[in-house]
């Protein structure tokens, strides 16, 4: 990945917290990153019911301050990408997500446009797609990409939604760190477990964990490490040759 300071990136682990709304436990975070941008262009690929999907997105979005139009309205998408004051890609099925995208031809539209310091705001699928690949999403292929390849905006893996071992549990399944240390024993890209409530904030080159939860960092070869929300993860997610700074 080559160096750029200015990308502005807020990869949230889900879109609603157990005991509060749409966005809620993001508010504050999306505000706060976002600044005095007016409009931001929503991406509702990822749900079937897109129409409803940018209603409810809408809704929340005007509560914050923020004028939203949703991508899927509009005559040429790439058109609507490119005068994009930030950009909002909302959770859903990763795989339905990152067809549509290709289908659309998106994908280097807003890689550009990122690099160059739109904001970009992704929630569960849409933090999926801002890494190398979708190969560390939790969801079923209900439909064929092209190719797993995503939009490489960060570089490393995200798996949103991270759940821990339930001790008490009769489950005999494999557990979430299982599929992701399975995914390390053939890819070499760190992973990220984000789990719901946390959320990574890239700005002038830097990874910071957000939000209310920790997170879990796996890397090839090495254990498991727990970070807490506050921690800067460059060191922990960045190796000499994939900096974002």
């Amino acid at each position: 990945m080559s160096d750029n300071k200015s990308r502005r990136i807020l990869l949230i682990s889900n879109s609603t917290l157990y005991g509060s709304g749409y966005l809620d436990h993001a508010a504050v975070e999306i505000g706060d990153f976002l600044g005095d941008v007016e409009r931001v262009l929503f991406v509702p690929y990822a749900l079937f019911d897109q129409h409803a999907y940018a209603l409810l997105a809408r809704e929340r979005f005007q509560r914050m301050g923020y004028a939203l139009e949703s991508i899927h309205l509009v005559k040429d998408a790439r058109a609507a990408v490119d005068g994009a004051e930030a950009i909002f890609i909302g959770g859903g099925n990763t795989f339905r997500l990152l067809k549509a995208l290709y289908d659309s031809d998106l994908l280097d539209a807003i890689r550009r446009r990122v690099t160059g310091g739109m904001p970009y705001i992704g929630s569960s699928a849409g933090s999926n797609v801002a890494g190398p690949t979708i190969k560390t999403t939790n969801d079923m292929p209900i439909v064929q990409p092209p190719s797993f390849d995503a939009l490489g905006l960060v570089s490393f893996q995200i798996n949103p939604h991270f759940l821990d071992p339930d001790a008490n549990s009769t489950h005999k399944g494999e557990t979430r760190e299982e599929r992701i240390l399975q995914f390390l024993e053939e890819n070499e890209t760190t992973v990220v477990g984000l789990r719901e409530g946390a959320m990574i904030r890239v700005e002038r080159g830097v990874n910071v964990l957000k939000g209310s939860s920790g997170a879990r960092i796996f890397r090839k070869g090495l254990e498991p490490m727990e970070v807490v929300p506050g921690t800067r993860l460059d060191d922990l997610v960045l190796g000499a040759a994939e900096t974002i700074g």
